[in-house]
């Protein structure tokens, strides 16, 4: 259980720091730059200790496939960056497999 509170931590991390990308202007402001920076630091960090428990393959599914839903909904919901119908049907269709694979597939560490 503590590897996948490690990788929720590390999904978090990586999602704040991909979201403060767009507000550091090509990293010429230095708290948005810090933030990434200090978020990428984290992710990597617990994900490396996520890695100790859960296999390489199930674990960056789950760090992708989550960061991407996030990343895209924070993109729509503070960046006014546009949805489309297909946009969701292929965010719906990530998040779907990131369920399976934890839910319905033996290979994820239970």
């Amino acid at each position: 259980m503590k590897a996948w509170i490690f990788l929720t931590i590390a999904i978090v991390a990586e999602v704040i720091a991909t979201s403060a990308l767009k507000s550091s202007e090509g990293f010429s402001r230095f708290w948005p730059s810090a933030t990434v920076v200090m978020g990428y630091c984290i992710a990597f960090w617990m994900l490396s200790l996520t890695l100790k428990t859960i296999p390489v393959g199930i674990a960056y599914a789950v760090w992708a496939g989550a960061g991407i839903v996030l990343v895209a909904l924070i993109g729509w919901f503070f960046f006014q960056q546009k949805l489309d119908a297909m946009g969701m049907l292929g965010i719906g269709l990530i998040l779907s497999g990131v369920l399976v694979l934890n839910l319905l597939s033996k290979s994820s560490v239970h």
